[in-house]
């Protein structure tokens, strides 16, 4: 267990898909937590079930800087996730790098301002683009394919700018391709592995855009969110950038045969559609940096994830059909509409 007891802890994006586990997890570990989330992509339901006395939400926007200066005195750490996602940026290319680069910018600056003990930036594996050497560490150069990308280079880039310029105290944290409760399957939001899911449980046909031989390192949202949790307390991190992943590479079509192996339906037919504009081709992280310096191992094997990723879906309140009604196939497409 992790000595979070006591420390005074802000979460932005804390009711998103990873944020919200990082949340639990703090909670599980003594902190008291405000989670900061303007709930575009966050959900007041992914924190269910937590101590109110400990983990409370503010229904903020970062990029509100009167509110964020409020909220940031008497902070120990900020873990910031807060962010706009990749397919979004496809079709509102401001408004997303306003929030991952401009609001990372504006959150460094109150954060510094109120002397707040540690800022752990969490960027994206996306910096990368598609790897011209695999396993991809820390120096792999970047070379981002979209303004999401380019978004969260820049936010990163000032958090370590930060580190040097001020010494300041921060850490940079890149995730890899993230799966597991309390993922999106919907609009812009939506992810290969939840959208592979439902239609697998509902005996719909599984859509990879572009060849399938793109590769991605999943990894299972407990493990990408204790990687994070390590970083706000590991003594030897402050100004290093850290690769959180699996360390393994997988295809999208492997995957596809993994999910519909783990759904029960493996006789589910396959359409190649039209590749995503932007998309990275391949991606596997070289995680030897997080095990010298965190500590960090992976812990859920694909298979185990997945079929908890099953079993969460088959919990819902809403049917597998109703959730599957909230997916956009081609979510980098802001008016679609789909049947």
């Amino acid at each position: 267990m992790l000595n979070y007891k006591d420390k005074k802890v802000l979460v932005t994006g804390g009711a998103g898909f990873i944020g919200s586990e990082l949340v639990r997890q703090l909670a599980e570990n003594g902190a008291q937590v405000a989670v900061v989330d303007n709930l575009v992509n966050g959900r007041r339901e992914n924190l269910a079930g937590l101590p109110t006395d400990r983990v409370i939400l503010h229904e903020v926007d970062i990029r509100d800087r009167t509110q964020m200066q409020s909220l940031l005195g008497g902070t120990d750490l900020v873990f910031h996730l807060a962010a706009l996602g990749v397919r979004h940026s496809i079709h509102s290319p401001q408004e997303n790098h306003d929030v991952n680069a401009t609001g990372t910018l504006g959150l460094l600056m109150d954060a510094r301002a109120a002397d707040v003990g540690r800022f752990v930036c969490v960027s994206t594996s996306e910096i990368y683009g598609t790897g011209y050497k695999v396993p991809m560490d820390e120096e792999h150069p970047p070379f981002v394919m979209t303004v999401y990308g380019g978004g969260k280079l820049a936010g990163e880039s000032y958090a370590r700018a930060f580190y040097r310029t001020y010494g300041y105290p921060t850490v940079v944290i890149r995730p890899f391709n993230t799966y597991g409760p309390h993922c999106h399957h919907e609009g812009d939001s939506g992810e290969v592995i939840p959208k592979f899911m439902l239609r697998a449980l509902t005996g719909k046909p599984l859509i990879i855009f572009g060849d399938g031989t793109q590769t991605r390192d999943f990894t299972n949202v407990q493990d990408t969110a204790y990687g994070i949790l390590l970083a706000g307390l590991a003594e030897n991190v402050i100004g290093e950038t850290i690769n959180i992943g699996s360390g393994e590479e997988l295809t999208i079509n492997e995957m596809a045969e993994q999910v519909a192996a783990a759904a029960g339906c493996t006789d589910l037919e396959v359409i190649h559609d039209e590749p995503r504009p932007g998309d990275t081709l391949r991606l596997y992280a070289d995680i030897s940096k997080a095990r010298e310096l965190l500590g960090f191992a992976p812990r859920i094997s694909l298979a185990d994830g997945l079929r908890q990723l099953k079993q969460w879906y088959l919990g819902q309140d809403k049917s597998l059909e109703a959730l599957l009604a909230e997916e956009l196939v081609h979510n980098w497409q802001e008016a679609e509409k789909e049947a």
